[in-house]
């Protein structure tokens, strides 16, 4: 493989420092770094070495395959409590009239919609609102697999689980073992941001903490189950936070085995607090996913979310250790969106997604939630008449 040229050169480069030899070794020989070798990765790796490695990584653990999978968005409400400064998704309660409301009935009806649709999954996540509680959820769930047994419900994130929970008086076990009662299949990996407090404090204060965000995790991995894992990167944030936040999953991670992907997401600074902010450049998100790739090795999966950073970057980063786009998403979701995200319109059919993977030489492969494989398009041919035309647009309740 390329990747393998590429890194036997690397690590005979004389013109290399200690500990960049010394990562390019390690990586060569399947054997984790550092934090002190990250934290230098971040300062002094540049981006062809660190895509190196982190594409020989990729290769060994996925060789040409680049994942997708085929879902939709399903977001109950935009009003929240919580007042985030990178947010420019929510309104507060006092502003709920700018946002939406959904009942029950309402979000049963939009899971309706895709009943003659091939998608495999749906993605639930929003705001935090009192009647959004324990009952509401368990309710939904087990309406959504009662209506369709098949669709894999993957919702909710720490920050709406410890409002719930909390709300409802038991126990994080307790909690995750009543959603996984109820029909939850897996958690989606949002509401990390960056845990170290001190960062964490000033732009998402009064939500969970990042030691609770990881014990919500623990308590569904304990349960048997799976769960991704973000950060929020590319604000105000320095790379020593980026480097403690990777090492709390990775040493998460080593414990439980339940993390599936890790997806960082870019700050946008679009109609937020932290307008003022400067978002990160193309070169710095591909280094970030590069080095995420290196120091993560316990995780499967580095995934790009191509409506934040848009199509040409999520197909740059296939080459920086990156082996999934997410899917065709069906976008009621605003929450990148409305921060400025490149895909103002985030839908593609299958063909195109299929399109982008193949235009920089992958192997699309159509997955289902926890990675089984559901088609392998290496030897596909679209006719017009096959083509997918592209989901259903889901309306905007405002109450």
């Amino acid at each position: 493989m390329e990747s393998s040229k590429n890194i036997n050169q690397i690590v005979a480069d004389k013109t290399l420092d200690a500990t960049l030899q010394t990562v390019a070794k390690k990586v060569m020989a399947g054997e984790r770094i550092t934090e002190a070798e990250g934290l230098y990765l971040f300062e002094h790796g540049d981006l062809g070495y660190l895509g190196s490695l982190a594409n020989f990584i990729r290769e060994r653990k996925h060789g040409n395959r680049t994942y997708f999978n085929r879902n939709f968005h399903l977001e109950p409400t935009n009003v929240c409590l919580y007042t985030c400064s990178f947010c420019s998704y929510s309104r507060l309660i006092k502003k709920r009239s700018e946002g939406w409301e959904y009942t029950m009935e309402e979000m049963m009806d939009l899971i309706k919609k895709y009943d003659d649709e091939p998608v495999t999954e749906v993605h639930i996540v929003g705001g935090v609102l009192p009647q959004y509680d324990l009952k509401f959820y368990t309710d939904l769930f087990k309406s959504i697999k009662a209506h369709r047994p098949d669709l894999h419900v993957k919702a909710l994130t720490p920050v709406e689980y410890h409002y719930i929970f909390k709300k409802a008086k038991v126990t994080y076990e307790e909690g995750m073992k009543l959603m996984k009662e109820a029909g939850l299949d897996s958690m989606p990996g949002g509401g990390a941001e960056i845990f170290h407090p001190e960062i964490r404090d000033e732009i998402a204060g009064g939500k969970c903490s990042g030691e609770e965000w990881l014990a919500i995790h623990r308590a569904w991995h304990n349960l048997g189950m799976r769960s991704n894992a973000t950060m929020l990167y590319g604000h105000i944030e320095q790379f020593k936070h980026r480097i403690h936040h990777l090492e709390a999953l990775r040493s998460l991670q080593e414990e439980t085995g339940g993390f599936q992907t890790f997806i960082p997401l870019k700050f946008r600074n679009k109609g937020n607090q932290m307008s003022h902010v400067a978002e990160s450049t193309i070169i710095e998100d591909l280094r970030n996913y590069a080095i995420s790739r290196i120091y993560l090795d316990n995780f499967d999966h580095i995934k790009a979310y191509w409506p934040m950073i848009g199509r040409d970057t999520a197909q740059l980063s296939l080459a920086f250790g990156v082996d999934d786009i997410d899917g065709t998403i069906d976008d009621t979701t605003k929450i990148y969106t409305m921060a400025g995200s490149e895909e103002q319109s985030p839908s593609m059919n299958t063909q195109e997604l299929v399109s982008l993977i193949r235009g920089v030489g992958r192997e699309a492969i159509e997955r289902d939630t926890l990675y089984n494989v559901v088609k392998d398009y290496k030897d596909h041919v679209f006719a017009e008449d096959t083509i997918y035309k592209g989901y259903v647009s889901l309306p905007v309740v405002n109450k």
